[in-house]
């Protein structure tokens, strides 16, 4: 992130008139747009970011890319960081925001990630129990990563817990590498 201060301030005065106008669902739904915008277009960041074109083509650009598509409180959100010249935080904006809306929603993210495809009936399950020790809504996300071979690795809120067959052949990997057992032969 480039500047995380600014990202912040401009997240947090979005969600308090968002939340004022009473907006606040329809303008996350945008900022998780944007997310997946950003993530899955590196064109749109670069455009925001180009010194090269000039604000008012930005604007024309982006007005033609979310007119339509996200809420009036957002699209003159995005108006303003173009007029302020700080259209190129906007994905950093808009990821500051999905954070202030998750403390002020009490909700926590967690994320699994298996070797193969969860069904729903078992993501609902694992929701559930680590929901149970908590008093905070779980907002689970899946992934899937093959090499982990087997197991799961659920990480939350800075915690990370690795029951992975991956994470076990590599710890059975560095016991043979620091060969602990020789001395005790002699």
């Amino acid at each position: 992130m480039q500047n995380p201060r600014l990202a912040s301030r401009y997240a947090k005065s979005l969600v308090d008139l968002s939340s004022e106008k009473g907006q606040l669902e329809a303008v996350n739904a945008d900022m998780q747009f944007m997310q997946q915008l950003s993530k899955s277009n590196p064109d749109v960041v670069a455009l925001l970011k180009s010194p090269i074109v000039k604000p008012d083509k930005k604007q024309q650009i982006l007005s033609a890319i979310f007119d339509g598509k996200v809420n009036t409180i957002t699209a003159a959100f995005i108006k303003l960081l173009v007029a302020k010249g700080r259209e190129g935080n906007l994905p950093e904006i808009a990821q500051e925001f999905s954070k202030q809306y998750d403390v002020l929603k009490n909700i926590s993210k967690v994320k699994i990630t298996t070797a193969v495809p969860m069904d729903a009936a078992v993501l609902e399950v694992i929701k559930n129990k680590v929901q149970a020790g908590t008093d905070k809504k779980i907002a689970l996300e899946a992934a899937v990563n093959p090499e982990l071979i087997g197991g799961f690795v659920l990480e939350s809120n800075n915690t990370l817990f690795d029951a992975s067959v991956l994470r076990d052949l590599n710890d059975i990997k560095k016991q043979f590498a620091e060969n602990i057992y020789v001395h005790s032969i002699k």
